[in-house]
């Protein structure tokens, strides 16, 4: 598929791996709807992008938010035949120790934001996808999903975070499987550590130990990076059910 003729929805937009992907898209000449928390900077976003970006608030974990938001960006750009699955959070817990177990409520959260909120998105995006045009190769939409390398090796305190992440990896072929008959092709990537705003908040010299962790490039993970291979797999028709590691070789240790 040609970016030029993309309409992507991309959740977590307004910030990080999403943010950079929705510039990308636009630089490219497609149109992006950035989905985000309505207290996100997703309309100073798209004010900045201009014409061919828009924001549409949602809470990802929304049926309702989710299809209105799909709605407004067919009202302005005509169809939607990109979903870019960003949105997330991370949490930091041990199954269990001297506080007590792992809070129900905190585990369950990660699953329904991280893993139902991806599925809840995606599903609702390729419903619509159904209507598009197909290309010359009967292509009628991408989707572009977000693990982590804790899906694979998951460090202490990971235990949430991991089992949401590693649900999204065990969805992506079934997913790919289910959807290729009507031309919709599903990937993931798996990100390493990459330079975020949640690492931002961490002093210069753990940012730089962490860097120091990654065979090579022994930096952090910039979200550009990120967003050359979300467009490459949009560009490349024959990337399809696969989970692609984007971590600089990195293995994390337990801790």
């Amino acid at each position: 598929m040609k970016l030029a003729e993309t309409v992507a929805v991309v959740t977590g937009g307004a910030s990080g791996l999403g943010l950079a992907t929705v510039e990308a898209i636009v630089e490219s000449g497609g149109c992006a709807a950035i989905i985000d928390l309505p207290d996100s900077n997703g309309a100073d976003v798209a004010a900045r992008l201009g014409e061919r970006a828009i924001f549409t608030p949602a809470d990802v974990t929304s049926e309702e938010d989710v299809t209105r938001a799909l709605d407004q960006t067919i009202a302005a750009f005509g169809k939607v035949n990109v979903c870019i699955n960003c949105a997330g959070i991370g949490t930091a817990l041990k199954t269990t120790g001297k506080g007590g177990p792992f809070p129900l409520s905190v585990f369950a959260r990660t699953i329904q934001i991280n893993l139902v909120g991806t599925f809840n998105v995606l599903r609702l995006a390729a419903t619509r996808m159904l209507s598009n045009q197909p290309t010359e190769e009967g292509e009628r939409g991408v989707i572009v999903n977000t693990a982590s390398v804790a899906a694979f090796d998951g460090q202490i305190g990971q235990v949430a975070y991991s089992a949401s992440k590693g649900g999204v990896v065990g969805m992506t072929l079934p997913i790919a499987r289910d959807l290729s008959r009507d031309g919709i092709r599903c990937c993931t990537i798996a990100p390493g550590t990459f330079d975020t705003p949640m690492l931002a908040l961490l002093p210069e010299e753990a940012r730089k130990a962490l860097g120091a962790g990654i065979p090579f490039p022994q930096r952090l993970g910039r979200p550009q990076e990120y967003a050359q291979l979300a467009c490459e797999i949009v560009r490349n028709t024959y990337l399809n059910g696969e989970t692609i590691r984007l971590d600089g070789a990195l293995r994390m240790p337990p801790r």
